[in-house]
């Protein structure tokens, strides 16, 4: 438990939705919504915090549905990836503005705009106090951005997965429809998998339970949840 003045956690990996970083148009990109999330990932970094992200690539594509029925699916995928390189590129251009040192690395080569993934030099940028943005998910169709963040999360040896959606944790319904839906503040994998609960898709929550790491799903509405979640204050739901 921390006194609030350390972060619980030394390493996290952030999940960022690409829907998030659309705000309110929910397509494209508001600068107003990154800059907000940048300047708490700096003052995370500036608080020790060693932080490797994922964004997803919605607020521009999402292959398995904007595709479906229309293109073949591993072509409308490897799509989505390109998105989830665009936000990448948002986010560390922004990031560099605020003086926060930062790489993009993605899981397929595009050399000339970014690092391809290599999990020794992530880990290396980590230690050395640099944000590492992963792009592409894990470089495979059929896999969601989620199971990208647990993917990376495993192999950096993150402490926690800081999951930061347009909801603000795990509930036994969805609460726009069920006024009577609970709000958990901590749920088990299994009962995440068993109730068919909306977190992640299965895959990424059996990764996350294979591999032991706690996910925190919080609300992004206010960026500074982020920090508030390295730092130990209670919020959302912890899954795990």
């Amino acid at each position: 438990m921390s006194d609030g003045t350390k972060p619980v956690y030394k390493r996290v990996l952030l999940k960022v939705s690409g829907e998030a970083l659309a705000g309110e148009a929910r397509f494209g990109l508001d600068f107003k919504v990154i800059r907000d999330v940048c300047a708490v990932i700096r003052r995370c970094v500036e608080a020790g915090v060693e932080i490797g992200v994922v964004v997803g690539g919605g607020n521009f594509w999402r292959g398995a549905t904007d595709g479906i029925g229309k293109m073949e699916r591993t072509r409308a995928d490897h799509m989505g990836m390109m998105a989830t390189v665009m936000n990448s590129l948002a986010l560390a251009d922004v990031l560099e503005q605020m003086g926060v040192p930062v790489r993009v690395q993605t899981a397929l080569e595009i050399r000339s705009v970014a690092e391809p993934y290599i999990r020794l030099k992530a880990d290396k940028h980590l230690k050395n106090g640099r944000v590492v943005v992963f792009g592409c998910g894990t470089g495979n169709p059929y896999f969601s951005t989620d199971t990208a963040a647990v993917l990376r999360a495993a192999e950096i040896g993150a402490d926690a997965i800081l999951l930061a959606k347009n909801v603000d944790g795990v509930y036994s319904a969805d609460p726009k429809k069920d006024p009577d839906a609970k709000r958990y503040d901590t749920i088990s994998y299994d009962e995440v998998l068993q109730n068919h609960l909306t977190v992640m898709d299965s895959t990424a929550t059996s990764l996350s339970m294979d591999n032991g790491i706690p996910v925190i799903l919080f609300a992004l509405k206010d960026p500074m949840n982020i920090y508030r979640v390295v730092m130990g204050e209670k919020l959302g739901t912890i899954v795990g």
